[in-house]
């Protein structure tokens, strides 16, 4: 209660920093004379995440589990931890997009009984030193043995790609129990990285079909919409002049390039950067398109990237001259304009339609696309249940007769 709150002195009590928890391990360790070397304080103070208490209680399990002393191979023993070896030479293995040693790492993980998440948070330490050394030479604590490695890869790797890693070996700690072979979950952790396109490369080409006319976008009329007491939205957003922030909060914009110097042509890597136009795009073959992906997703035949692919699509064109029939996509992303997913895309449009279908992915911002429309559905299912509840008789009753009543923001959701 407020009363009793006010009465008490708070704490708020913060996670140490590891250096913290070293230095005061080094003084009762001292104190105590009880025999350590550095690598065991540093994994103890690395393993107490912030909390005194547990760094002193991982080193009293230590010193009894080393029979009195502290070492770094019995106190990595002891916790799981994995050896920064094995990080550095899986690391290592992803810069040079060599998947065979990823794999004989993996192998020789498993065959040593070494924690499969010991090793991504290894990784993930790893790369968060590599991304300060990319980003600020010099930073790393020289009196940290490990830093020794941020600095070796540190030119491994682009940024973004230290980035990536980093994140997939964060959030891939979350998969590995999602299969009864841990070691076979970090492997798709660790492959899903070989999937992108090394930093500066650009995807394979692929062939085309010859340009075809844009149809003339449809007559539109603008109507005023009628006041309301709770307004709600009046335009989808495929439409032309939806407003673009709902637009971009479903598709991510691609910020505009700075204007050419001269009309000599832009080499391949540049080109894939230019900002896509927006694109009007037909009703009908909109509609038949939503309706399609809607299908594809009910039967499970798409998921993951491919999916995303899908819902974030708009289908601009047809042409039923050609066979197979080629179907024009445009889509706004460039991670989701790569022909693995446009294959695997086609494949799966094939197998629903019962007949062979090419597909061709363009840049550019689509008008109308599944996502669209799904993220318009959900606006207007949440201004529907804000309208009723805020026109609600017993809601307007209690709000008058509570002046200080309020609607707490945010807390209205649509059954």
């Amino acid at each position: 209660l407020p009363t009793v709150l006010s009465r008490c002195l708070q704490f708020n009590l913060r996670p140490m920093a590891p250096d913290t928890v070293r230095d005061h391990l080094l003084r009762v360790l001292g104190a105590e004379n009880v025999p350590f070397d550095e690598g065991s304080l540093r994994l103890l103070a690395r393993a107490a995440r912030g909390s005194m208490r547990d760094g002193l209680s991982l080193a009293d399990q230590a010193i009894a589990y080393g029979g009195g002393q502290l070492s770094e191979g019995v106190v990595r023993t002891m916790l799981g931890a994995v050896d920064r070896g094995h990080a550095r030479a899986l690391v290592d293995a992803l810069s040079r997009r060599d998947g065979a040693a990823v794999l004989a790492a993996v192998e020789g993980l498993r065959a040593r009984g070494l924690s499969a998440a010991a090793t991504l948070e290894e990784m993930a330490r790893l790369l968060q030193q590599m991304a300060v050394e990319q980003a600020v030479p010099g930073a790393l604590d020289a009196s940290d043995p490990d830093s020794e490695d941020g600095r070796a890869l540190s030119t491994s790797l682009a940024p973004d790609e230290t980035q990536l890693l980093y994140s997939m070996a964060l959030h891939g700690r979350g998969e590995l129990s999602l299969m009864s072979d841990e070691y076979g979950a970090l492997t798709m952790v660790l492959l899903r990285f070989l999937a992108f396109p090394a930093a500066g490369s650009a995807p394979a080409p692929t062939p085309r079909a010859a340009p075809l006319r844009a149809p003339s976008p449809p007559a539109m009329a603008v109507v005023k919409p009628a006041p309301k007491a709770v307004p709600l939205p009046q335009s989808p957003p495929w439409d032309v002049e939806a407003p673009a922030a709902l637009a971009a909060s479903v598709a991510r914009p691609v910020p505009a390039p700075a204007p050419a110097p001269s009309p000599v042509p832009a080499p391949a890597a540049a080109a894939a950067a230019v900002a896509p136009v927006a694109v009007t795009q037909d009703t009908a073959l909109a509609e038949r398109w939503n309706g399609v992906v809607k299908a594809l997703t009910e039967q499970g035949s798409i998921a993951a990237l491919v999916r995303e692919l899908a819902q974030q699509a708009g289908l601009t064109r047809i042409d039923d001259t050609q066979t197979p029939p080629r179907w024009l996509l445009t889509v706004a992303r460039e991670p989701l304009r790569q022909p693995a997913l446009s294959d695997k895309l086609s494949a799966a449009l094939s197998a629903h339609l019962g007949t062979p279908v090419a597909l061709d992915v363009q840049p550019g911002q689509p008008s109308d696309t599944p996502a669209l429309r799904d993220a318009a559905e959900r606006n207007r299912r949440q201004a529907a249940a804000e309208a009723t509840i805020q026109q609600d008789p017993v809601v307007l009753e209690l709000m008058n007769q509570f002046k200080t009543a309020r609607i707490v923001p945010g807390s209205i959701k649509p059954i």
